[in-house]
């Protein structure tokens, strides 16, 4: 009975000081990202093409079945937010919310169900790497999801406004050459070939990283959509994890392929 009452006035207070919590849990996850930049700089994410198949980093997952699990609760956490709000989420007045939570859930349709199940091939994922994954997605999940559902308060015309509109649109471009980019990358080989390929086409033309150019444009337009500190956390947190693993792949294709196009950057168009 005790512990009952415990946990009870637990969760009210919980409750009570929720965007403080979801405040300190954006800030965690922008110290992730800085903590996970720096690493990933010096040791290359061991999934995909990185992964020995060893099992110092965990028993070895179906590589399907690791990207479906590790991003599902991106997925399932905000429906559930949207699920426990709806009554109180009237469509005319909080259109914004509606227009970027859609947004959010979009992506993570696509990389939940759709990206997985049109893998070919592929190489499976340590325990490691997905159960980080899943927690991260868990996290970033729900501070976006009750941001967008219960704490975030746009006027009904914000959807008109040019920061909104500019965000949306970077948004969708991102999609685009993250879409565009996996597509080119799934079609490299023939079938029965093996082996990696110099991807062309599209971003590639620019940048050896042209999906995770895509995805941290993606971010970036949905943090200035929102203007708000969980958006922000997301975008920095992408920023630090995707660039080094573009510089990683940079660099394996320089080292795999003497003719490899010298004038593209890594991930960031003319930058880096």
């Amino acid at each position: 009975m005790a512990a009952t009452m415990k946990q009870k006035n637990f969760l009210e207070n919980f409750l009570q000081n929720e965007q403080f919590y979801i405040n300190v849990m954006s800030y965690v996850i922008i110290a992730m990202g800085i903590l996970v930049n720096f690493i990933l700089h010096k040791i290359p994410a061991p999934y995909g093409r990185y992964n020995d198949g060893s099992t110092k980093w965990g028993f070895q997952i179906d590589g399907k079945v690791g990207w479906i699990l590790q991003e599902l609760p991106a997925l399932l956490v905000p429906f559930v937010c949207l699920l426990i709000q709806y009554k109180n989420l009237p469509f005319t007045k909080y259109l914004a919310n509606y227009v970027l939570l859609a947004l959010f859930m979009c992506h993570y349709v696509q990389r939940c169900v759709i990206f997985p199940l049109l893998i070919r091939g592929g190489k499976p994922s340590p325990f490691v790497t997905v159960f980080m994954a899943f927690i991260y997605c868990m996290m970033n999940g729900y501070i976006q999801g009750r941001t967008l559902t219960k704490y975030a308060d746009f006027p009904p015309e914000e959807v008109y406004s040019p920061r909104f509109m500019a965000g949306c649109f970077f948004f969708l471009c991102g999609m685009l050459i993250n879409l565009h980019s996996d597509h080119l990358l799934r079609n490299l080989r023939k079938p029965g070939e093996t082996g990696y390929k110099i991807p062309r086409g599209g971003m590639f033309e620019y940048v050896s990283g042209a999906n995770f150019f895509g995805e941290i444009v993606e971010w970036m337009g949905f943090a200035i959509a929102c203007w708000n500190l969980p958006a922000l956390s997301f975008f920095i947190f992408t920023f630090c994890n995707l660039v080094p693993r573009g510089i990683a792949h940079h660099k394996s294709y320089l080292k795999k392929f003497e003719n490899y196009p010298k004038n593209r950057k890594a991930v960031i168009p003319f930058l880096c």
